[in-house]
C-alpha cells in the first residue's frame, strides 16, 4: 500500500471516528486508535499520539461554540484542569515504559465502561443548594434554556476532582479524551445538569491531551503523516455529526455504538492478552 492510498483510507476512517465520537459524545480517540492498530497494524504509542491531537482539535473547535452559548462553565474547567493537567502528564510518562500489550487491554477495559457510560441514565436536575466549598471557589452558575436561564449549584467537590485525577492518567495513558470518566465526575458526583458537565468535559479535553501531547512529542510517538489526515478525518467528521445530532435519534445511536464499541474492546483485549501488539 502506497502512501496516497494510506492516508486516502486513513482519513476516511478518522472521518467515520469523529461522526460516531460526536454523535455518541465519547470523542473520536475511542475508533481512532482501534483503527490504526488492528486495521493498520500501527504501533500503539503512535496510535495514540495521533488520537491525542485530533482530540486537542476536537476540542477546540466545539469548545469555542459552547462557550459562546453560555452552557459551558468555563470556572469550573479551569479547576478541575488542574487535576486533569497533573494526571495526564503522570499517565503519559507511564504510558512509555509500559508494554504496548497492557496498555491494550486497559484500552479496552476503559473502552467498555465508557460505551456503559454512554447508555445510562443521566443527572438532569440542578441542584438548589450547593456545597460550602463550590461558594468559596464560585464555581456554581447558570445555562440557557428555551424556558429561559437555570441556575444550579455544585456539590461534592473533593470527590469529583479526585476522578478528574484518575480521567487525566488514563487519558495520557491511553490517548482518549476519557470524556465518560470526566462526565461521571461532573454529572454523577458533583450533580451538574447533563448539558453542562457534556460541554464543560468538551472544553477540558483539549488542555488534557495537549500536556499528554508533549510528552509524546518529545519521545518521538507523534508522526505527521498518520496524525495529519486523522485530524482532518476527525474534524470533518466532528462537524458532520453537530449537524446530525438535530435530526437523528442520539439514544438509539448510542446503544447501536455501544454494542460495536463493546466488540472493538474485546478484540483489543483478546490481542492484547495474546501479545498481538
Amino acid at each position: 500500500m502506497n502512501i496516497l492510498i494510506f492516508s486516502l483510507i486513513l482519513l476516511a476512517g478518522a472521518y467515520v471516528a469523529g461522526l460516531l465520537g460526536s454523535l455518541t459524545g465519547l470523542g473520536g480517540g475511542v475508533v481512532v486508535i482501534p483503527l490504526l492498530t488492528l486495521v493498520f497494524h500501527v504501533d500503539i504509542r503512535y496510535a495514540i499520539g495521533a488520537a491525542l491531537l485530533a482530540s486537542i482539535a476536537n476540542s477546540s473547535g466545539a469548545a469555542s461554540a459552547y462557550i459562546k452559548e453560555g452552557i459551558t462553565n468555563v470556572r469550573l474547567g479551569m479547576f478541575l484542569e488542574i487535576a486533569t493537567t497533573l494526571g495526564a502528564v503522570g499517565g503519559a510518562l507511564i504510558a512509555v515504559f509500559t508494554p504496548t500489550n497492557t496498555i491494550a487491554v486497559l484500552f479496552g477495559v476503559v473502552l467498555i465502561f465508557s460505551a456503559l457510560m454512554t447508555v445510562r441514565k443521566k443527572h438532569e436536575h440542578a441542584l438548589q443548594e450547593g456545597s460550602r466549598l463550590s461558594y468559596v471557589l464560585k464555581l456554581n452558575g447558570s445555562y440557557p434554556t428555551p424556558q429561559g436561564e437555570v441556575s444550579y449549584k455544585l456539590t461534592n467537590i473533593g470527590g469529583g476532582f479526585s476522578i478528574m485525577l484518575l480521567a487525566g492518567v488514563l487519558s495520557g495513558l491511553l490517548g482518549i479524551g476519557s470524556g465518560a470518566l470526566k462526565v461521571l465526575a461532573m454529572d454523577g458526583a458533583m450533580k451538574i445538569p447533563f448539558k453542562v458537565s457534556t460541554t464543560t468535559s468538551n472544553f477540558m479535553i483539549g488542555v488534557t491531551a495537549a500536556a499528554s501531547a508533549v510528552v509524546y512529542l518529545q519521545r518521538g510517538y507523534i508522526d505527521p503523516g498518520i496524525a495529519f489526515p486523522v485530524v482532518l478525518g476527525v474534524l470533518g467528521g466532528a462537524f458532520t455529526g453537530a449537524r446530525l445530532l438535530t435530526v437523528l435519534n442520539p439514544k438509539t445511536l448510542r446503544y447501536i455504538f455501544c454494542v460495536a464499541i463493546s466488540f472493538v474492546a474485546l478484540e483489543m483485549i483478546y490481542n492484547g492478552l495474546h501479545h498481538q501488539f
